[in-house]
C-alpha cells in the first residue's frame, strides 16, 4: 500500500479510504480510542505485577523457602520482562501489535494459573519467573512506545505519560483486592485472580485494538499527511539485535541504560518487591502496607502524566536529573519511617515517591526518540531491559540482605546512593 492509497483526513464526504473520496475527520481522532484500549489492556496485565511483593511471606511460611530463593524467582521474572521487550517490539512490526499482545496475555494467564499447583521452588522459577516474565515482557513499555510512535505525532509526551500510568492504575485496582485475598484466603486465590484478569483482556484486545492508522484510513494524530502502513518486517530477532549493536556504539545509549537500570532497581526491584515484607517486619499489617503501595499507584498516575506534559516543554535530561535526585533523598529517610502504624511522615513519603515512581519514563522515551529515530521503540526496549535487570538484581539482593542482616536498611541506603549517581549521569547525556 502506498501513501497515495490512504486518505488524508479532511472535511469532505465520507468516501471509503483508498477510493478517491475524502474521509470525514472524526470528532475524536481514532488514535485516542487506540490509546484508551492500550491503557485498559495494560491495566488488565498489571495485576501480575502487583502480586510478587505479597507472596514473599506466605511462600516462606508455607514452603520454608528462603526469601533469597523467592527473590530469585521474582528476579528471573523481572529480567525476562526486560530482555523480552526489544524482541516484542520487533515482533509487533512483524506480526502486528494485536497478535503479540493477545498471545502475551495468554502466557501470563497460564503461568500465573500454574503456580497454584507448584510444590517445589524450581516450579516457582519456571511458572512465575519464566512464563509470566516472557508474557509480561511482551506487554512492557515497548508496547506503549510502539502505539505512541505509530498513532501520534503531536502530544507524544502526554500520551506516553498516560500509557505509562496505566501500570500504576492496574496496581491501584488490584493491590487492595489481592492483599485482602492473600490475608483472608491465602495466596492461591490471588494467583488465580491474576490469571483470570489477564485472560479476560484477550478478546478485548483482539476486537478493538488496531495496528496502524492506515488500517482505518487515517493519518496519525497531529500529522499533516497520511502515512502508509509499513510492510511486515521479517527477522524480528535480527532487527532487535541490529538496533542494539547500532545503539551500543553511542554514548547516550549507555547513559540511558545505566540510569534506567537504577530506576528499575529503586522501584520494581526495591519498593514493589520488598516494601510490603519490610513494613511487615516492623509490625505493619500486610493489607495496610499493600494499601500504601496502592496509594503510590494513585500518585504515580498524576506524576507520570505530569511528567509527560513537562517532557513536551522542558529538557528531558534535566527532568531526569531532578527525578533521580529527589528519589534518592526520599529513600535515605525511609528506614526511619517504617512503624507498626501509618504515621503522617510515611504518608508524605508515599505521596512523594508515587509522584516520582515512573516519571522517568516519558523523558527517557523522548531521549530515545531524539537519538534513535525509527528504531527508538526497539532501542527503548533494550533500555527497558536494563531497567528490569537492575530490578532483578535488587529483587534478589534485597531478599539475600534480609536473610543475612535481618532487615532491609542497607538496601534502602544503597539505593539512595545509586539514585544520586543516576542524577549525575542524566546531566551528561549529550543532545542529539
Amino acid at each position: 500500500m502506498t501513501t497515495s492509497q490512504i486518505e488524508t483526513p479532511g472535511v469532505g464526504g465520507a468516501g471509503a479510504p483508498g477510493q478517491g473520496g475524502a474521509r470525514r475527520t472524526p470528532r475524536v481522532h481514532r488514535a485516542w480510542f487506540v490509546a484508551a484500549v492500550t491503557f485498559v489492556t495494560i491495566i488488565g496485565a498489571a495485576a501480575f505485577a502487583s502480586l510478587p511483593g505479597l507472596l514473599i511471606d506466605p511462600l516462606h511460611e508455607e514452603f520454608s523457602w528462603s526469601r533469597g530463593t523467592i527473590g530469585f524467582a521474582v528476579s528471573v521474572n523481572l529480567a525476562l520482562y526486560g530482555l523480552t521487550a526489544p524482541f516484542a517490539a520487533a515482533l509487533m512490526d512483524r506480526f502486528g501489535i494485536r497478535r503479540v499482545v493477545a498471545v502475551a496475555l495468554t502466557v501470563i494467564a497460564v503461568g500465573s494459573g500454574l503456580t497454584v499447583v507448584m510444590t517445589a521452588a524450581w516450579q516457582l522459577v519456571l511458572y512465575w519467573g519464566v512464563l509470566v516474565g516472557l508474557g509480561s515482557g511482551s506487554m512492557a513499555l515497548a508496547f506503549a512506545a510502539t502505539v505512541t510512535n505509530r498513532w501520534f505525532v503531536a502530544r507524544r509526551g502526554l500520551v506516553t505519560g498516560i500509557l505509562t500510568a496505566a501500570g500504576a492504575s492496574g496496581q491501584l485496582v488490584f493491590l487492595p483486592l489481592l492483599s485482602w485475598l492473600v490475608e483472608q484466603h491465602g495466596w492461591r486465590p490471588a494467583a488465580i485472580t491474576v490469571a483470570l484478569s489477564a485472560l479476560a483482556v484477550v478478546p478485548f484486545v483482539w476486537l478493538l485494538l488496531r495496528d496502524h492508522p492506515a488500517d482505518v484510513g487515517l493519518a496519525p494524530y497531529g500529522a499533516a499527511e497520511a502515512v502508509a502502513k509499513p510492510a511486515p518486517v521479517r527477522g524480528a530477532a535480527r532487527r532487535a539485535l541490529s538496533a542494539l549493536f547500532k545503539a551500543a556504539r553511542t554514548g547516550p545509549f549507555w547513559l540511558l541504560a545505566g540510569t534506567f537500570a537504577i530506576c528499575g532497581a529503586s522501584t520494581n526491584g526495591l519498593i514493589k518487591t520488598h516494601f510490603v515484607p519490610a513494613a511487615h517486619d516492623h509490625g505493619m499489617a500486610i493489607t495496610a502496607a499493600a494499601s500504601l503501595l496502592a496509594v503510590i499507584g494513585v500518585f504515580d498516575v498524576i506524576g507520570t502524566i505530569a511528567s509527560g506534559w513537562l517532557t513536551d516543554r522542558f529538557d528531558a535530561r534535566r527532568l531526569l536529573a531532578v527525578y533521580y535526585a529527589l528519589r534518592g533523598v526520599s529513600l535515605l529517610f525511609l528506614p526511619m519511617l517504617l512503624a507498626p502504624t501509618v504515621q503522617p511522615p510515611m504518608i508524605f513519603f508515599i505521596v512523594f515517591y508515587g509522584l516520582d515512581w515512573v516519571a522517568t519514563v516519558p523523558p527517557t522515551i523522548a531521549l530515545c526518540r531524539e537519538h534513535y529515530g525509527e528504531d527508538s521503540a526497539i532501542v527503548f526496549g533494550w533500555v527497558l531491559a536494563s531497567h528490569q535487570v537492575g530490578a532483578a538484581v535488587v529483587a534478589f539482593a534485597g531478599g539475600v540482605a534480609r536473610d543475612a542482616f535481618g532487615s532491609y536498611d542497607v538496601v534502602w541506603y544503597a539505593s539512595g546512593a545509586v539514585c544520586a549517581a543516576a542524577a549525575l549521569m542524566s546531566l551528561v547525556i549529550r543532545r542529539a
